[in-house]
């Protein structure tokens, strides 16, 4: 998500922003492989996750609160790409990101928009729950 947010801060390329947080942060918890793939993908893709996520948003992607929007961007590509995890799953994180690096009540806009996205993407997940 810090990645992310930087991109859509600085516009630098992702591969240098990927290239320093692996050289100058504590990423060791994480997976070095699907943090690469996050960190190109999301800004690559950027245009498809923000038209998904629209019709879930109450103004346009770039009027949200940046922390938020990379948090959502983030969740929406999970939701699409990799329905390997659940939507459960990426809501959650995503909700987590929310409540340490969001605003106060950020947390609640980001389960809410991508509770709704993963409904409408993943509708047979949730036929299932039932």
């Amino acid at each position: 998500m810090q990645a992310i947010y930087e991109w859509q801060l600085s516009g630098r390329e992702p591969g240098l922003i990927t290239s320093q947080f692996l050289a100058d942060h504590d990423v060791l918890q994480a997976d070095p492989d699907y943090f690469r793939e996050l960190s190109h993908e999301v800004p690559a893709r950027v245009a498809a996750i923000d038209a998904v996520l629209a019709p879930f948003l109450d103004r346009p992607a770039e009027q949200v609160d940046p922390v938020e929007r990379a948090i959502l961007r983030l969740g929406g590509y999970e939701l699409m790409q990799h329905p390997d995890l659940t939507s459960r799953i990426v809501i959650n994180e995503a909700v987590e990101l929310a409540k340490v690096f969001g605003a106060e009540q950020g947390h609640r806009f980001i389960n809410g928009v991508l509770d709704q996205l993963a409904r409408a993407v993943r509708p047979l997940e949730f036929i299932a729950r039932s």
